[in-house]
């Protein structure tokens, strides 16, 4: 064979095999950057929290569907459901005992996922030490949907709580240990979080993104703001800015009191 057309052949091979290693490395950075949001929702539920009762149909926490924290117009699943940033994945009915109803949402100008579970809302004390298990990096989960690998529990790159207060209702003897030194960020979205979960908070070693001062209806469009500003990489105070800003856009409260009353750790 010529001289000239054999180093033809093996410059072309290189090419292709450059090719095909630059390709792997591409796909496996696209799989590290997968993250994921675990949302942990505690049902609304007039006969089994110390809540103000709200209508029976949507204060049912054994009937996700129809509940103010899931089904309804502002509730979780179909808030997101309809929004047109993110893509309905599946659901799954009872995950676990105390989870009624697990839903997978994918944003679609990122590679981020929402999995959320809905509590019943008679197991609130379930919801509370399995979130702060999570925050403390316990309970780390995979779940693999359409052959991507999704981290969720303590695996999380973002945990969220969000619902009724139940510390107002009970106490917690359990202390939580941070598992590992892998950054871990939380929201909770439940009335005056900051003062009920501090403690615990400071035990699991996770940063407090945002959390409340004073009472408050956590309903999804504060956690669509807060999390979607999340995603884009912004500050805790523009995060914590965000989430007011929805907050008073559908409470009509005041801009001002709704920066009060969502606030960030710094």
């Amino acid at each position: 064979m010529n001289p000239i057309n054999t180093m033809m052949i093996l410059r072309l091979i290189g090419c292709i095999l450059l090719l095909l290693l630059t390709v792997s490395g591409c796909t496996s950075m696209a799989e590290d950057t997968v993250r994921t949001i675990h949302v942990v929702v505690a049902l609304c539920d007039n006969k089994n929290q110390g809540i103000s009762p709200v209508p029976e149909k949507i204060g049912n926490g054994q009937d996700p569907q129809n509940n103010l924290y899931w089904g309804a117009r502002y509730g979780v699943k179909t808030f997101f459901q309809k929004s047109a940033e993110w893509k309905f994945i599946k659901s799954f009915n009872q995950p676990q005992d105390h989870v009624l109803e697990r839903v997978i949402f994918k944003h679609k100008a990122s590679n981020t996922y929402l999995i959320a579970d809905a509590y019943d809302g008679a197991k609130i004390k379930n919801a509370t030490t399995d979130f702060l298990e999570y925050a403390s990096g316990n309970n780390e989960k995979v779940i693999t949907i359409n052959d991507v690998k999704l981290n969720c529990g303590g695996n999380s790159n973002l945990i969220v709580y969000s619902g009724h207060n139940g510390l107002m209702d009970f106490d917690l003897a359990e202390t939580f240990t941070s598992h590992s030194d892998k950054k871990r960020e939380v929201m909770i979205l439940a009335c005056a979080s900051k003062q009920y979960f501090h403690k615990f908070i400071k035990q699991t070693g996770a940063y407090p993104v945002i959390w409340t001062t004073n009472l408050m209806c956590p309903e999804a469009y504060t956690l669509k703001a807060a999390i979607t500003a999340w995603i884009e990489n912004k500050t805790y105070a523009q995060i914590a800015n965000a989430a007011a800003s929805a907050y008073h856009a559908y409470q009509k409260c005041g801009l001002a009191a709704a920066k009060k009353l969502i606030v960030t750790e710094k």
